[in-house]
């Protein structure tokens, strides 16, 4: 934090000078220096205007954000909770904070250990790291209160009261009050495993004015509260499903697919091919990866992990997906 906050009053006092310095030549006596040494000038301090304008909306977004407190909360930990949040978690959390494999990248499996730098795997390590938590005991977490781990889920804050970098861009503020305890419940239960790799993030000012700019996209602000639509197999909790699936958090917040910016490349509209699917056709496909008539799915589709989802969560996002959106 105070390197960026460093960096950034640097950048204003550049701000400052290149100010002055437009001043001094739009007088100077000789006209090509008014006009070039002005022009030169005067473009260097709007650049750097803009520069400090979203740096310091960056730093104050992750460092000094209006951080709500973390709710008066202790998780039972019943094994019916537990046993959600395990369902829950192997659908959603595994996918990032699983195990890494021996090149640093996630396998999907258990412990869910962490340690893979999100930053450098997707091509934007200029930003900084942004390395996923051990979400066992043996991690941060152990020292989170079930309040504030509540408040991490639902709002992106870490017990610091820092914004999260990457867990605010994901869908899983609209998790339900319950499914949010039931993870928790789950997390406190696991074998605590010890990692020596640093994890989470640590963005620098590019990262911070990237933030700031709005090139990662709008974080979610999670609300006091959320319930979950009745579980049956409806669009309305098919949309649910697509929430802790995954779904929502790569194909955008109506699974209608993610144009190309510059952060990530495009993402497809699946609603199109779903549609032409029965829904016998659609389970075996996420059950297998291949897509009928087409071979399999890609490597960025992490079908392994609906794969996990049960008839009705499968029958469910069919529904959606067949829908209207």
């Amino acid at each position: 934090m105070i390197g960026n906050i460093v960096i950034l009053l640097f950048v204003i006092g550049l701000v400052v000078l290149f100010g002055w310095l437009t001043y001094r030549t739009v007088r100077a006596r000789r006209r090509w220096i008014k006009i070039v040494g002005g022009l030169l000038a005067g473009l260097m301090t709007l650049i750097l205007a803009g520069v400090a304008f979203v740096g310091g909306k960056g730093v104050a977004t992750v460092y000094f954000p209006d951080v709500l407190d973390a709710p008066d909360l202790t998780v039972a930990g019943t094994p019916e909770q537990i046993t959600r949040g395990e369902y829950l978690a192997n659908l959603s959390c595994i996918g990032c904070h699983g195990a890494v494999d021996a090149e640093g990248n996630p396998s999907g499996e258990q412990p869910f250990s962490g340690g893979w730098n999100i930053a450098a795997a997707e091509g934007f390590g200029f930003v900084g790291n942004m390395v996923t938590e051990n979400l066992t005991p043996g991690g941060k977490l152990a020292g989170y209160s079930d309040g504030e781990l509540f408040r991490a889920l639902r709002h992106g804050y870490n017990k610091e009261g820092d914004m999260l970098g990457f867990m605010p861009l994901l869908p899983y503020a609209q998790l339900s009050d319950d499914d949010t305890e039931a993870i928790i419940a789950y997390l406190r239960s696991l074998p605590a495993v010890e990692m020596s790799a640093e994890t989470g993030d640590k963005l620098n000012f590019v990262g911070v004015a990237m933030l700031g700019a709005g090139m990662f996209g709008t974080p979610d602000p999670g609300s006091a509260s959320v319930t979950a639509p009745p579980e049956g197999v409806t669009a309305a909790y098919g949309k649910y499903v697509a929430t802790y699936g995954e779904c929502r958090g790569c194909h955008g917040p109506d699974v209608t697919g993610v144009a190309e910016s510059a952060m990530s490349p495009a993402v497809p509209n699946p609603r199109p091919m779903v549609s032409e699917l029965t829904q016998e056709e659609f389970f075996e496909m996420m059950r297998t990866g291949v897509r009928p008539g087409s071979g399999p799915f890609p490597e960025t589709m992490p079908w392994q992990n609906a794969a996990k989802m049960t008839d009705d969560d499968l029958a469910a996002l069919y529904v959606y997906l067949t829908a209207e959106p």
